[in-house]
């Protein structure tokens, strides 16, 4: 008989030791790259580069973080003069984050390394376990979803 529990637990600190070994490997590269930047902010950066112009809440759902957390990361952020916040024309309480050119121009220099570090993760395993690994991920997200 298979140990789910066991097997949960197994998956739950594979999937943190994942995370911690790209953001360990992603830093070293803004490092050799001489870029200021975290892999917190690098992961809003990401979010602007695919979504320009949305809001902190946004941002904050996209990430997986609070909008305390993501309120700090883009004062960072716009302290380096890669993002800047604008007021919503519906709603001036509202703040919408944009690119700044620089914030724009670092999409083509960082999000091929990133690309390589997601790859490299993924080494020689079949792009089918993959897909089926990254179904089952989701399936265990929604059964959590439900509780």
């Amino acid at each position: 008989m298979v140990d789910k529990k066991n097997i949960g637990l197994e998956l739950g600190k594979a999937m943190q030791e994942i995370r911690t070994l790209i953001r360990q490997y992603i830093q070293a590269m803004l490092k050799e790259n001489d870029i200021n930047l975290t892999f917190e902010m690098l992961e809003v950066l990401y979010v602007l580069w695919q979504n320009d112009g949305i809001n902190q809440q946004e941002i904050a759902d996209l990430t997986l973080r609070d909008k305390s957390s993501v309120t700090y990361l883009i004062d960072n952020i716009v302290k380096r003069h890669m993002v800047t916040r604008v007021e919503d024309k519906q709603d001036r309480r509202n703040k919408k984050i944009f690119l700044t050119p620089e914030g724009a121009r670092l999409k083509d220099l960082l999000e091929p390394s990133v690309a390589r570090a997601y790859g490299k993760a993924l080494g020689d395993v079949p792009a089918k376990d993959a897909q089926a690994l990254l179904m089952l991920l989701q399936k265990m997200v929604d059964n959590l979803k439900t509780c």
